[in-house]
């Protein structure tokens, strides 16, 4: 059973603590006369009313949620870097990273193809944007136009209408990522329905990718954990690919996704309060013989209005009914739409708390003991900053 953190004197349920968290952030932006105390140029913290992104505080940005304020509030725009904040010394299997579904997927991005494209978006940020929090991107690759290419399809065929990039020009913006960031880690989770031989294998090579490659021969079996992050930095291999294809593991010697991950239901079956089943192609949840743990929580037709209910409440309790539903194990990957809108923290908070779960048992990894691998949690760090969780 795990121990309970040593600042709480009583248990609480991860709902309530969510719900307290949100109440105490509310009444903290809250002057004595029921009105938000006026800021602006960058002085605005958390859950303070805001004009404008350049009112908020660094690591937050101005947004309406009206599921949970009125008005705009600033809230959360990054996540925390467990590596910097406590260590890289563990497993790449200890360590929780934010993930956004189909990534590609980019609002108001510009159609590439003659056609206007006629599909839903899933993202608004870049690629590019998206890596300053998220470490672990979902990508539906396809044959189109003589290429690999990111697309929306329909019957499993990527049309112009559904077309949103060429792999190569995502790619390219992950290994500039990668080079400019040479502690970072990224995992890449392909949806793949490429036939061409060795179609992809030339879209890693020509984009440079193949420099940070991490050997399907590395990779643990049977529920072993992973080699430590610090290694992985030392020999550059800080480019985890897998595919959901299987035969491409012994062909182009990219992963295939079943031997090493359990992955929940995605859409709207994903989304019941209480349950969390794998998905078909998965093995059930609780088998440990795959050491990574994959969540998803996002609904089958996106919808950005309320996303930022669903990556808020909703997706703190989904993490911990899908902890038990795994064997007690959480999240190493937390996959959502819309990735920055919440009521508050968003995924980034959750991210955070499944990161403390994960590398102190703690509800929040700013609580963890720093430069430590002990389950030990501090009153004093959460205190000075559980409440104001947008710090690095």
């Amino acid at each position: 059973m795990e121990a309970a953190p040593v600042y709480f004197s009583f248990s609480i349920s991860l709902s309530k603590m969510v719900f307290l968290q949100t109440l105490f952030l509310l009444i903290l932006s809250l002057d004595f006369h029921g009105v938000a105390a006026s800021c602006s140029n960058g002085k605005c913290k958390l859950l303070d009313e805001c004009s404008t992104n350049k009112d908020c505080a660094a690591g937050l940005y101005c947004f309406s949620c009206s599921f949970g304020f009125s008005g705009s509030r600033c809230i959360r725009s990054s996540v925390s870097n467990p590596f910097k904040l406590l260590n890289n010394s563990l497993p790449f299997n200890s360590y929780a990273y934010l993930t956004t579904h189909n990534s590609y997927a980019i609002d108001n991005e510009p159609s590439h193809t003659p056609f206007p494209r006629i599909t839903f978006s899933n993202q608004e940020d870049s690629v590019t944007e998206q890596l300053n929090g998220a470490r672990a991107l979902m990508l539906d690759a396809y044959d189109f136009d003589g290429d690999v290419w990111f697309c929306h399809s329909f019957g499993g065929i990527c049309f112009e209408i559904t077309a949103f990039s060429a792999a190569i020009d995502t790619m390219r913006e992950i290994e500039t990522f990668l080079s400019m960031n040479p502690t970072e880690i990224v995992t890449l989770i392909l949806e793949d329905y490429v036939q061409a031989p060795n179609g992809l294998t030339k879209v890693f090579n020509e984009s440079g990718l193949l420099n940070y490659w991490f050997p399907v021969s590395e990779m643990p079996r049977n529920g072993e954990d992973w080699p430590l992050i610090s290694d992985m930095v030392a020999k550059n291999h800080r480019l985890i690919v897998f595919t959901s294809m299987a035969s491409k593991q012994e062909t182009e010697g990219i992963a295939y996704q079943w031997n090493y991950m359990v992955e929940n239901q995605y859409g709207n079956g994903g989304m019941y309060s209480g349950l969390c089943s794998n998905r078909v192609e998965s093995a059930p949840l609780n088998d440990k013989n795959k050491s990574l743990v994959f969540i998803n929580y996002f609904p089958t037709l996106p919808n950005n209005y309320e996303a930022c209910e669903q990556n808020s409440a909703e997706l703190m309790n989904m993490l911990q009914t899908c902890y038990h539903k795994a064997g007690n194990r959480w999240a190493n990957f937390l996959a959502v739409d819309f990735y920055k809108r919440s009521n508050g923290g968003g995924a980034f908070q959750a991210t955070d708390m499944v990161n403390g779960k994960h590398l102190c048992g703690c509800d929040d990894i700013h609580t963890c003991l720093p430069n430590s691998t002990s389950r030990a949690c501090t009153a004093m760090r959460s205190n000075g900053r559980k409440f104001f969780i947008y710090e690095k």
